[in-house]
């Protein structure tokens, strides 16, 4: 581990540490943060890349600083947590820096900018997203909330209902490519885990803190840091959010360290769309609240969360033509306990979860009568264990795991031999899936001087699948050339099984088959990676082989009403080609402080199946085939800066439109901006997204909004 030193000016600089399980963050007089990161260290290498002792971080570094500081935080690149530096796959994260400088509302709008990741959008500031990876469908990904799978069995376009607000986010980790080691088999092609924040401590209390770099913890004792911050903005289309958080770290007797958050926020608008009959069709209500808390002391860690979402909005045409005025409902909880014990040189890690997702939808809003509203009850429970343990062989893992899905539907699923009532209505539950999957998963690590060797296997089985154990084996492998080259190559394999609408959804121009067999995917990637003072890149080449991926498929030889169908669509094969560019231009030259930081990035995928004449393929022929992501930081100013945003989208596949006819995805560009004044205990900000009021379509049929202005105010005590 690394211990944070605080000067005077709270100024951040690291020295070596012993494993103490804890650290405590300054953001250099803005703000400042206790955050618990471990560190690997494995008996070939210590965490390399991160800050050393004889290097400041002062506060006009911070975003130059973060790439390097970065390679010290363990991401879930591996079964075992190793650093990033040390991961012999690429972890794409989004921090908290582009966060806060981005024009955006929502998590999902923030994944925008990964140019390995498709974000599919039928509503705005997060109403309904589908995430992909690497030409995938938004099914194929595992969405994980502080390493904790939330993903709803259901379908997947729930998947990016996240209980917290996008001010909680300390970062977000992307790992493309199968990742069935780390986050089990739901992961077909990669993996988004959501990072909260540590709990905040007050910038006018950097000084008392820093007494902690001179004395033992345990001579600190009782004392308290109490910090709250809150967010109000408005824009167009009568948009208004609101959001606040409040957070207590304390120092207990024995060096014990106790951390507790609370959150909420509300965001309402009423959308940039109207029906044929003139009413609102994509207005938007929506809550949330988080908690988190965490207790450390010595060879303990113990985490836990629990958070609630509830949103209502107009869902447009997103299921369907016959309708205009589609409605849906979701309300959703959250809860998780995590701990890592230290027993000797083995690390047990421990975690138990309840999902509970509760929805309503209404393809005739408010009209019952007309077409009955459906109704879904999901409940998840999770146990898993994972365990490591250093020796003079490596780092070696073995893990556990049990998930229990549970689905009650007024039409998904069989029948069920016991009615259920619904709650608030005079309807029942008729129907429903239960289904077990038990994995266990093998890894061992070897950090030898400059070379990383990560290698495994899982194996899986489920009572829904009429199948036996299945073993998807794994290798990843990297080597570092010098101080700044990485080169690296990986095999993995994995498997999904099909979701419950997947598999029963027929219903309103739909019709699913109950016996389709899990989409198995094999991968191979290799890449090169340079990592300067101020110059970062990399470029990546990878080859995908699907077999029985699932795809909704419509046959348009049938006429208009030929329905919409579930079906292994067979073997199909990936080629793609990743490349991006960040330069930290004040480094770069240094006469200037006007521009402060650009970045540049672009993806190519190439599928050996494209569309056939008669068959119109829903989500596994649409792809981005290519995308490219700019984006550049000015410090107009003193403290005030403008960061512009653009990515460029080309996506292969065709929809049908409102009128019927046959349309192909076209090319476009969006701009977005983002105006800031940043002070110290305060932001003040205005955002223009979709700047030049570019019309277009992530899915057919369904328009997206035009110029959308928001202002706001962020503060903190």
């Amino acid at each position: 581990m690394y211990k944070p030193i605080f000067n005077k000016r709270s100024v951040l600089k690291f020295t070596h540490f012993t494993n103490k399980g804890y650290s405590l963050f300054s953001c250099l007089g803005r703000e400042v943060v206790i955050g618990v990161l471990s560190v690997a260290t494995l008996s070939h290498a210590t965490a390399d890349g991160v800050t050393t002792s004889e290097e400041l971080v002062t506060a006009d570094s911070v975003r130059t600083n973060r790439e390097v500081m970065l390679e010290g935080v363990s991401v879930m690149g591996t079964r075992a947590p190793l650093t990033q530096s040390q991961q012999a796959r690429m972890v794409t994260i989004l921090s908290r820096d582009d966060i806060q400088a981005a024009a955006v509302q929502s998590i999902n709008d923030l994944l925008k900018l990964a140019v390995g990741v498709d974000v599919r959008q039928r509503g705005p500031m997060g109403a309904q997203t589908d995430v992909s990876v690497r030409g995938s469908n938004y099914e194929q990904i595992t969405v994980l909330l502080n390493g904790i799978n939330i993903c709803d069995p259901q379908t997947g376009h729930n998947s990016f209902d996240f209980p917290v607000d996008i001010s909680d986010i300390e970062r977000i980790e992307v790992l493309e490519g199968p990742a069935a080691r780390v986050y089990g088999t739901s992961s077909l092609v990669g993996a988004i885990n959501v990072v909260t924040k540590a709990p905040l401590l007050s910038p006018l209390q950097g000084e008392a803190i820093s007494s902690l770099s001179e004395q033992p913890l345990k001579k600190e004792t009782g004392k308290r840091f109490l910090a709250v911050d809150a967010r109000v903005e408005g824009g167009s289309y009568g948009y208004l959010s609101a959001a606040g958080r409040g957070a207590l770290s304390s120092l207990r007797k024995g060096a014990g360290v106790d951390f507790h958050s609370l959150s909420a926020s509300y965001t309402r608008s009423d959308g940039y769309n109207r029906n044929k009959a003139g009413a609102l069709n994509a207005d938007y209500r929506g809550g949330k609240a988080f908690y988190q808390g965490s207790y450390d002391h010595e060879q303990l860690h113990v985490q836990w969360h629990a958070g609630m979402s509830v949103k209502d909005f107009g869902s447009n045409t997103f299921y369907g033509v016959s309708s205009d005025n589609q409605f849906e409902h979701t309300f959703k909880t959250y809860t998780a306990l995590q701990a890592d014990a230290k027993c000797g040189p083995i690390h047990i890690k421990p975690a138990v979860y309840w999902n509970r997702f509760a929805d309503r939808f209404e393809y005739f809003r408010g009209e019952p009568d007309r077409v009955k509203y459906n109704y879904h009850l999901t409940n998840v429970y999770g146990l898993n264990l994972n365990s490591y343990i250093d020796w003079v062989g490596g780092r070696t893992a073995v893990g556990a795991e049990i998930r229990y899905e549970d689905l009650m539907s007024s039409n998904l699923g069989e029948p069920l031999s016991r009615k259920h009532s619904i709650h608030g209505t005079d309807r029942d539950y008729e129907y429903g899936l239960n289904r077990t999957n038990l994995q266990f998963i093998f890894e061992h690590n070897v950090v030898w001087n400059r070379m990383t060797i990560s290698a495994g296997l899982v194996a899986v089985n489920n009572s829904w699948a009429d199948m036996g154990v299945r073993v998807y084996p794994s290798i990843d492998a990297g080597y570092r050339i010098g101080n700044h080259w990485k080169v690296y190559a990986s095999y993995n394999a994995s498997l999904r099984m099909p979701s419950v609408t997947e598999l029963y959804y027929s219903v309103g121009g739909y019709k699913a088959d109950k016996h389709l067999k899990p989409e198995e995917v094999s991968a191979v990637e290799t890449g090169i990676r340079y990592l300067g003072r101020s110059v970062t890149g990399k470029v990546c080449v990878y080859y995908n082989h699907y077999q029985n991926l699932i795809d909704w498929i419509r046959h348009t030889d049938q006429g208009p009403e030929a329905p919409w169908e579930s079906v292994n669509f067979g073997k199909i094969n990936a080629l793609g080609v990743e490349t991006s560019l960040e330069m930290n231009l004040i480094r770069l030259f240094p006469a200037q402080h006007f521009l402060k930081h650009f970045q540049l990035a672009y993806s190519y995928i190439h599928q050996d199946k494209n569309e056939e004449a008669g068959i119109q393929s829903r989500y596994a022929l649409e792809y981005l085939r290519n995308k490219l992501v700019s984006g550049l930081q000015m410090n107009l100013w003193k403290q005030l800066e403008l960061d512009m945003t653009f990515r460029l989208q080309h996506r292969t596949g065709s929809y049908t439109d409102v009128n019927g006819n046959l349309c192909n995805y076209s090319t476009y560009g969006i701009m977005d901006a983002r105006l800031a004044w940043n002070a110290d205990r305060y932001q003040v900000y205005i955002e223009a997204n979709n700047l030049f009021n570019r019309k277009y379509v992530d899915y057919g049929n369904i328009p997206q909004p035009g110029l959308w202005v928001i202002g706001g105010i962020k503060v903190k005590w």
